[in-house]
C-alpha cells in the first residue's frame, strides 16, 4: 500500500462514507455454486452518491504484467493506493477482462472497506492453472468412480453450507469430468 504523507481527511471521510453506505445487495447469480453475489455495476451504483458526498473519488487501472492499482483520493488531496497481482486462467483478452472485473469489485471493497460478505464468483478468476503430468513430481488423481461420486453428493446433501468446500476438496482428490462436476454441483437439500 501507498499513501500520501497524511492521511487524516481521507480517514475522516472514509469513516462517514462506511457508516453511510451499509451493506452492499447481492443481485447476481453463479450458475455454478448456485450462489449470490455483488456484481461491480451493482457495488459501483452504491457506492456512487456516498463517495461524492464525502469527497472521496477512486480510479482502478491495470498496471505491469497482470496487475491493478486502485487509487482512493480525497478533495484534500490526500490518497491511498494499493496494487495488487492478477492470475488468469486463460491467457488471452476474454482471461484478462475476466481477471480485471473480479479485482475490480475486490479491491474496492477491500480498500473502501465495504460489506459485500461471502463472495463465491471469483471460480473463473482464482483456479490455479492445471497441472500436466509431464510437469515435474505431478502425480495423476485417479478418475472418480460412480461411487465417489454417489459419496460426494451425500457428503454435500449432509452438509449444505459446506457445499462449495466439499466440491473444491473433491476436486483435489479426484480427475472430475465436466458432466461429474455439474453432477456433484446440481445437488440440493432434501
Amino acid at each position: 500500500m501507498e499513501k500520501s504523507e497524511s492521511i487524516k481527511e481521507i480517514a475522516a471521510a472514509l469513516c462517514n462514507f462506511q457508516k453511510s453506505v451499509g451493506k452492499i445487495k447481492k443481485s447476481e447469480t453463479n450458475p455454478f455454486f448456485k450462489s449470490k453475489y455483488a456484481d461491480l455495476s451493482s457495488i459501483l451504483d452504491t457506492i456512487q452518491e456516498p463517495l461524492f458526498e464525502n469527497g472521496l473519488s477512486f480510479v482502478q487501472f491495470p498496471t505491469g504484467k497482470n496487475e491493478l492499482s486502485t487509487m482512493l483520493m480525497h478533495v484534500s488531496g490526500e490518497w491511498i493506493k494499493s496494487t495488487s497481482e492478477m492470475l488468469l486462467t486463460k491467457q488471452d483478452s476474454q482471461g484478462l477482462g475476466s481477471a480485471i472485473t473480479y479485482h475490480r469489485r475486490y479491491s474496492l471493497a477491500s480498500i473502501l472497506g465495504l460489506n459485500i460478505d461471502v463472495d463465491d464468483d471469483g471460480n473463473a478468476a482464482s483456479k490455479q492453472p492445471v497441472k500436466t503430468i509431464a510437469s515435474a513430481n505431478i502425480t495423476e488423481k485417479p478418475k472418480a468412480t460412480e461411487s465417489n461420486i454417489k459419496a460426494i453428493q451425500e457428503k454435500i446433501k449432509s452438509e449444505m453450507e459446506n457445499k462449495v468446500s466439499i466440491i473444491e476438496k473433491a476436486k483435489t482428490y479426484y480427475n472430475l469430468s465436466q458432466n461429474q462436476l455439474f453432477e456433484i454441483s446440481s445437488v440440493n437439500a432434501e
